[in-house]
């Protein structure tokens, strides 16, 4: 039997608990976030829309169908850190690849088992996302408390810049419409459902500027999901800027943020954020009840949208109805809220071709309740021709 490497975990509020390593050996920083998900551990870590975070998983056992590589999101795990309750060792799945542990250690991730998830949960929800540190080779819990409360804080991080692709790339060639996707760490998910709607799919570096896109002759724009503060993305805010109201452009999570941030809104980090494959959001339009997958610490201010003052009662969701908000590019009508606080989850301009919502459509895994969102960004480009 493999001898089990002790391991801690400390956060910044002073807590600590101990645990064995169930990854790489080493020590790691970041914000520490949970995730609900029952399932999809292998798309949450390769998402780098974590990159720099450590991630708790809820869910009691991770590992249970081990990971095959055909269904990452990138090129490998972005994640800072990985906090589970029990890892499991044998995976049964016909499609398994390889054991999650074998996969972390791999990659260079640092992970622990064996801890108190569920108190680590607790902790968040009260007071907030906050820093941690897991180490296997500092065992000094004053000591990780310490690195956590001196580690840098997620408002005002640039994290694009540690996952967007070096250049441009073609991922898919065949389609009758020509779209520009801005990668601020876009998942492989979103670029197969947009290849899907038969368009061809160029990704592009995040600091590519507009009026290189426009000169290229893109028939539409997409801004991808990513990870860090929006506020600190002022190249693809001034990007996007330049290119509203020019051809349709769609959103989603970061992308959504960066809209909003481009056209003279405001975002703002959350207490705990939402993580997870089970959030229920409302279409304002149709008033139907949508589930979807969302990974977000920041959200747009309804301040900023000068929108009436709002109170969000829980269970009342049937009361809820569109508004219309204001922005430097003429008004917008809010299309979804979140129905667990309220929050802003989407919105689309009245007078520009243009549409973002902060949840993921793609989902993969995940509800598929709202994917007909990328049909109608191709519906969108063909009104715009």
């Amino acid at each position: 039997m493999e001898k089990r490497i002790k391991a801690i975990i400390a956060l910044e509020d002073g807590y600590f608990d101990e645990g064995y390593a169930c990854g790489a050996e080493g020590e790691t920083a970041g914000e520490l976030i949970f995730n609900t998900s029952m399932t999809g551990y292998q798309e949450v870590f390769t998402d780098p829309s974590y990159a720099g975070q450590i991630v708790i998983m809820t869910y009691p056992q991770i590992g249970n169908y081990g990971i095959n590589y055909e269904d990452e999101e990138s090129d490998g795990p972005k994640t800072a850190g990985v906090v589970v309750r029990e890892l499991s060792d044998y995976p049964s799945n016909w499609r398994s690849e390889d054991s999650l542990r074998n996969y972390l250690k791999k990659h260079g991730i640092v992970a622990i088992e064996g801890v108190d998830t569920r108190e680590l949960v607790r902790r968040i929800r009260d007071k907030g996302a906050m820093n941690a540190v897991i180490s296997t080779v500092d065992l000094n819990p004053k000591n990780l408390v310490e690195k956590a409360r001196n580690f840098p804080k997620m408002e005002g991080l640039d994290l694009v810049a540690e996952v967007t692709t070096d250049k441009p790339y073609l991922f898919s060639s065949e389609g009758d419409f020509k779209v520009a996707v801005l990668d601020g760490g876009v998942k492989r998910s979103i670029l197969e459902l947009l290849a899907r709607e038969n368009l061809i799919v160029e990704v592009l570096p995040a600091k590519t500027p507009a009026e290189e896109i426009l000169a290229n002759g893109y028939d539409g724009f997409f801004i991808s999901n990513g990870p860090g503060d929006p506020a600190a993305l002022d190249y693809m805010i001034e990007t996007t800027r330049k290119i509203l109201g020019k051809i349709p452009v769609f959103g989603i999570c970061l992308g959504h943020q960066i809209i909003a941030l481009a056209s003279g809104l405001r975002t703002e980090k959350m207490k705990f954020g939402h993580h997870g494959s089970n959030q229920p959001v409302k279409n304002l339009k149709t008033g139907r009840i949508e589930i979807a997958s969302e990974n977000h610490g920041f959200a747009v201010s309804r301040k900023s949208l000068k929108l009436k003052p709002f109170k969000y009662i829980p269970g009342e969701a049937s009361k809820i109805r569109s508004e219309i908000g204001t922005t430097e590019f003429g008004d917008v009508e809010l299309t979804f809220m979140n129905l667990n606080d309220g929050t802003i989850e989407g919105f689309s301009f009245l007078e520009i071709p243009c549409f973002c919502v902060q949840f993921h459509p793609e989902a993969s895994p995940g509800p598929h309740d709202t994917r007909y969102l990328f049909s109608e960004f191709r519906k969108m480009i063909e009104g715009g021709r």
